[in-house]
């Protein structure tokens, strides 16, 4: 009796397998899957006084693809006008919706280049991303809006010249580096990076007013006598009721296993933002994590405990996904953002890393000359170089002409071994470079 069941239930399933072959679940793409955005407001005036404080909501449907997927969500942010092939881009994952507080809109906008204290119209729109070859996009919502200046004016006359500096004793191609005013009457600050050499503070780039130091003992002396540095990265501060200054080595990095030179270092160097009084670097990261620390060394050194973009003294590793950021540190409210974007570098053999990369990065201008971008101390060979964004080769200008004119996939820029002060100029059309030698 047994035998006779198995036999039967062994026929049972041949036959089931046999005649299932065709019957499989087919699942089709719906080509008119859509995502639906709405904004809970269209006409809006930022104000600085509310700059932590929500002021506007995105929410969007979620589309019918014909089956079940996660789709991967980011919002696109442009001008009035604009086309949207250059928008200011945040990821949101598999979110339905995007909250705004009024500083994080408000930078957004002057990104994009929109005038501070002036109404403009900005437009919104969502990207549903379900592979590389399956992008939907919403429909565009355009809100009427007035930012605001989020810019400090933090700039004086004074500044660092000399042998140690990018401009030598004078040179009419790149002024002396800046000091910026502090919180205290008569005392200013300057984060200047030098070679071994002298230096010494004027006024205005010129000579009619400058101090030195008679006696290397810290005490300011009107046209006294060069000061003897050492090549590094230092805090100046001076101050003019005492009459006195102050040297030390001072810079705040990025290190750990997602960067190029792992936890051992040297650091991803952050530059000192005098426009919103923060850290600025745009850097190439790989997947793992990431701490900052002061002068290369973890004496002192932020993590993030609980992954807010609070920023806690020893705290947790900061996990990141491979891309191109610009991470910004605020010592003052003790808070990171870590923003991806596409970024510029220049490339090639005369650079460190050949033409292979990665590259040694630009920075923006952070003063809202949008399209400018800067390299302070690159230090070449004998050589060419490129710039190229993302350190690909899908866009990359070189200079047919050799005459500062940049063109889309053209000629090598040939280069001597020095430390160079570079500026790119995208807002032109074409794009320039300048190329000064230090």
């Amino acid at each position: 009796m047994k035998k006779i069941i198995y036999k039967l239930t062994y026929l049972t399933a041949l036959f089931a397998f046999i005649f299932s072959c065709d019957d499989v679940e087919r699942v089709y793409y719906n080509d008119a899957a859509e995502t639906v955005l709405s904004l809970s407001d269209d006409n809006l005036v930022l104000n600085e006084e509310n700059a932590a404080n929500e002021i506007l909501t995105l929410n969007w449907t979620e589309p019918d693809f014909g089956f079940s997927a996660a789709a991967l969500y980011s919002v696109q942010i442009d001008v009035l006008g604009g086309d949207f092939s250059n928008p200011q881009i945040i990821s949101v994952g598999g979110a339905f919706d995007k909250t705004f507080t009024v500083e994080e809109l408000n930078a957004k906008l002057l990104s994009l280049s929109m005038l501070p204290n002036e109404e403009g119209v900005a437009s919104f729109r969502i990207k549903a991303t379900l592979s590389e070859y399956q992008e939907i996009y919403s429909n565009t919502v355009n809100i009427t809006v007035t930012p605001y200046s989020s810019l400090l004016d933090l700039s004086t006359s004074l500044g660092v010249v000399g042998s140690a500096t990018p401009g030598g004793w004078g040179n009419e191609n790149i002024l002396d580096l800046p000091f910026y005013t502090t919180a205290t009457t008569n005392v200013y600050v300057a984060y200047v990076t030098l070679r071994n050499g002298e230096i010494k503070f004027r006024n205005n780039n010129d000579w009619s007013e400058n101090w030195g130091d008679d006696g290397a003992d810290g005490t300011l002396d009107s046209y006294g006598a060069n000061i003897a540095v050492s090549a590094g990265t230092y805090k100046i501060e001076v101050n003019f009721s005492s009459m006195t200054y102050t040297m030390e080595e001072y810079s705040w990095g990025i290190v750990g296993s997602a960067t190029t030179n792992g936890w051992g270092g040297p650091d991803m160097m952050f530059h000192y933002n005098s426009f919103q009084d923060d850290w600025r670097t745009v850097v190439t990261l790989g997947d793992g994590e990431v701490k900052f620390r002061f002068n290369n060394d973890w004496g002192v050194n932020y993590g993030d405990d609980g992954a807010d973009g609070t920023m806690e003294a020893n705290g947790a590793n900061i996990a990141v996904s491979a891309g191109h950021y610009l991470v910004t540190m605020n010592l003052n409210t003790q808070s990171y953002t870590m923003e991806e974007m596409d970024v510029w570098g220049l490339v090639g053999s005369a650079t460190a890393n050949g033409w292979d990369g990665p590259n040694d990065k630009f920075m923006p201008d952070f003063g809202i000359n949008e399209g400018y971008y800067y390299i302070s101390g690159a230090v070449l060979t004998d050589g060419e170089i490129k710039v190229r964004q993302n350190d690909a080769w899908g866009v990359n200008y070189g200079d047919d002409g050799n005459d500062g004119t940049l063109e889309l996939n053209g000629a090598n820029i040939p280069v001597s071994a020095g430390t160079y002060n570079i500026t790119l100029n995208l807002a032109a059309n074409p794009p320039t470079i300048a190329i000064h030698q230090w």
